[in-house]
């Protein structure tokens, strides 16, 4: 799995990291997320899936790519 973030799109919501902090964090400076594990465990998919579908501003993506 492979996450991947729109930092265009991010609007620093941070919901992600209450889905998965283990995953993603936050750029206090910028205002947006940052991803802390690009490739994570398989493990944590659930978290991830719940990440992706709750951002408001659908700036997160994963894929099946390793």
């Amino acid at each position: 799995m492979k996450v991947v973030a729109d930092l265009d799109l991010c609007q620093g919501h941070q919901m992600c990291q209450g889905e998965a902090p283990d995953v993603f964090g936050f750029d206090e400076d910028a205002d947006v997320v940052v991803v802390l594990q690009e490739h994570p465990d398989q493990s944590v998919r659930p978290q991830v899936r719940a990440a992706v579908q709750y951002c408001p501003a659908m700036a997160l993506a994963m894929t099946d790519e390793e």
